[in-house]
């Protein structure tokens, strides 16, 4: 019987790669509005240049950016960039159907978590935002575990929650990350086919369009 189920978190609960743009524009916009003689598109391509080298969760996107094109004292600019790019984060809300199904799946007896990579401060941040934290027993993300995920991520994932991968489902819309380490452990996985990730080769035990279709998915369980 599945009695534990797992949740990545971006571009799971909620569309991430729409924040994200969304943020990274308004960052960039209230630079320009600030002062900062530059582009909207030269500043923009600059950033996504970064993210590229640095990665998504590097802590200073911003003070890169302007000491590469040589602007001095740029304090004001990164204040400006880091405020609107916070600010944005008012309008972060979990896809129209988790929290329901959320709700549902506690209501019939299962045991719900987050297994995701990413730092934990900024994946607490979304769920609290999103308010769905309280529906989660428990948050395993790969800044605490100690390494990203892959099979010994979801080793001690299991051991922390007491399941068997008999008893688990794994629920997230990355091939890499999500199905294949959980996969390998016997864990029955769902991939969800939403977001920059939805078209990648792979196959989980099932699929997903519509968050809420997981409903059905675990009672044929």
């Amino acid at each position: 019987m599945k009695a534990c189920i797992f949740f990545d978190v971006d571009n799971t609960l909620f569309p991430t790669s729409e924040f994200a743009e969304l943020a990274r524009r308004n960052a960039i916009r209230a630079m320009v509005e600030t002062g900062l003689d530059a582009s909207e598109r030269e500043l923009y391509k600059g950033l996504q240049r970064l993210i590229r080298e640095k990665g998504s969760n590097y802590s200073n996107h911003f003070d890169i950016l302007l000491k590469r094109m040589g602007v001095e004292r740029p304090a004001r600019y990164v204040a400006a960039a880091v405020a609107a790019y916070h600010n944005t984060k008012s309008s972060i809300q979990p896809y129209p159907e988790v929290p329901k199904t959320l709700m549902e799946l506690k209501k019939r007896g299962y045991r719900l978590y987050v297994a995701t990579n990413g730092d934990a401060v900024k994946q607490w941040d979304k769920l609290i935002r999103m308010g769905i934290h309280l529906f989660f027993e428990d948050v395993f993300v790969s800044g605490e575990i100690g390494e990203e995920k892959g099979p010994s991520f979801f080793q001690k994932v299991l051991a922390r929650a007491r399941a068997r991968p008999s008893e688990c489902i794994m629920v997230g819309d990355r091939m890499d990350s999500d199905i294949l380490p959980a996969k390998k452990l016997g864990i029955y996985t769902v991939r969800v086919m939403q977001g920059p990730y939805s078209k990648g080769k792979g196959k989980a035990d099932a699929q997903i369009r519509k968050f809420s279709e997981l409903l059905g998915i675990v009672k044929k369980l």
